[in-house]
């Protein structure tokens, strides 16, 4: 275990319909590297994830809403895919404000899969350079973006990768971007 990332705070922000490895694999990573993660999302209780979009794949345990997070509070934000998860999330005006902030704020977003999706309705996608699932790059493209197709995009701050295949390259590029970033202020 390496400790790169000892002292900082992701949120991940998911609800029904997670991609479960989308949510699994970089939480997992992060802590495994030093950081604390907190489950933001747009209900109490649990979310319900899900396997390629079709198999319930197991239950977690949200530790608070998004609409009573403030992003100041943590170091980067990752936004997993899954089509239920991106589209519910993308329809409520809390977390999409919660990830425009978050983006504006030059802190590490990392976002997978149909993840962008709420990218495009933040309105941040445009004059990125981007990648996500292969269905959603036309929606980028109509956004402004500039799609690649590759593993893992890196702009700035933003961080994108197309599918759970690119899990391990997005973890790193992710873990990398967060070991330069100085800690969040209300961490300090």
């Amino acid at each position: 275990m390496t400790h790169a990332l000892d002292g900082k705070k992701v949120a991940i922000l998911a609800t029904d319909g997670v991609e479960r490895r989308e949510l699994v694999e970089p939480r997992e990573a992060l802590e495994q590297a030093g950081a604390r993660t907190e489950l933001l999302s747009l209900q109490t209780g649990s979310i319900d994830a899900r396997d390629h979009d079709l198999e319930p794949a197991g239950t977690y345990t949200v530790d608070r809403l998004v609409s009573e997070a403030k992003g100041d509070e943590f170091d980067a934000l990752v936004v997993p895919g899954g089509t239920v998860n991106a589209d519910k999330l993308r329809s409520d005006a809390k977390a999409v404000a919660f990830v425009h902030d978050f983006v504006n704020s030059g802190r590490p977003v990392a976002v997978i899969c149909h993840g962008p999706w709420t990218l495009i309705e933040a309105g941040v996608a445009k004059g990125r350079t981007l990648t996500s699932y292969a269905s959603l790059r036309t929606d980028l493209r109509n956004a402004g973006a500039t799609v690649l197709d590759e593993e893992v995009v890196v702009d700035g701050n933003l961080i994108t990768s197309r599918s759970p295949e690119d899990i391990p390259a997005f973890n790193k590029a992710l873990i990398d971007a967060l070991a330069q970033q100085p800690q969040a202020q209300a961490q300090q």
